[in-house]
């Protein structure tokens, strides 16, 4: 199959995390250019139908296959956009997508490839608490299913012990949701009891709720898969109705 590049392109973009006013103008454009929106299934919902417009939705793991068909279409010359929520390169598409160009034919480096930013959850639901990821921070996917639970064992207890504040993706489903509360017990003993965790669920969504306690004071129900889980370091603070993690930490020298 001949890469056609004069025609054919594949975007990855972040749909970002909800709110439509929150997807960037570059999106946007690209989407009106497509003939092809490729994505799992939620995803893919959010774009309304148009005449010369396919959608492809298909189910969340099969992410390989997802990112192949996008690249073959493109090489057959179809403008193709693979949809992520949040921000494609964040425990999203853009990764599967260079993964499955890795395997695939070598005309597809020639390809017109580009991934376009998007507001990921994280970010969204951090301005909504206030600035908890202020200073270091971790990003932490909390699904055993690409890795195994104990690297994210080991994971979260390193990022607790180092002092980095930790943002949480997918913190409990039903098939795992014992998984969640041995997570609360590694952060309370890495990080002390009093360290607040704030819990982000339908970030910028009619649906959104913000709740902040000590880590003590967690517990699992308080997360599902619809929960960003933000949790801070010893330095991290409320005030009034906000939780902030200060920009300096330790000796500073002069």
């Amino acid at each position: 199959m001949t890469a056609q590049t004069e025609t054919g392109w594949v975007v990855v973009a972040g749909l970002g995390p909800g709110d439509e006013a929150l997807v960037t103008q570059e999106v946007r454009d690209a989407l009106d250019a497509a003939t092809d929106i490729v994505g799992y299934i939620p995803y893919v919902k959010r774009i309304a139908p148009r005449e010369g417009l396919m959608l492809h939705a298909s189910d969340n793991r099969v992410e390989l296959d997802r990112a192949t068909h996008a690249l073959e279409m493109a090489a057959a010359g179809r403008r193709v956009v693979v949809v992520s929520s949040g921000d494609p390169g964040v425990f999203a598409m853009a990764s599967a997508l260079f993964e499955a160009l890795e395997a695939g034919p070598k005309d597809w480096l020639d390809l017109d490839i580009r991934v376009l930013p998007g507001i990921t959850a994280m970010l969204a639901a951090a301005a909504q608490i206030g600035a908890p990821l202020g200073h270091d921070f971790a990003a932490i996917n909390l699904s055993d299913n690409l890795k195994p639970w104990s690297l994210i064992e080991t994971r979260l207890r390193a990022a607790g012990e180092a002092g980095f504040a930790m943002a949480f993706y997918n913190p409990r489903s039903k098939s795992r949701p014992h998984q969640f509360a041995h997570a609360l017990e590694i952060l309370l003993e890495a990080c002390g009891g009093e360290t607040l965790i704030s819990f982000a669920r339908d970030v910028t969504k009619p649906t959104q709720e913000i709740t902040t306690v000590a880590l003590k004071d967690a517990t699992p129900e308080m997360a599902d898969m619809r929960t960003m889980v933000i949790v801070g370091n010893r330095d991290t603070r409320r005030i009034g109705r906000f939780v902030y993690t200060p920009r300096s930490a330790g000796e500073v020298s002069s």
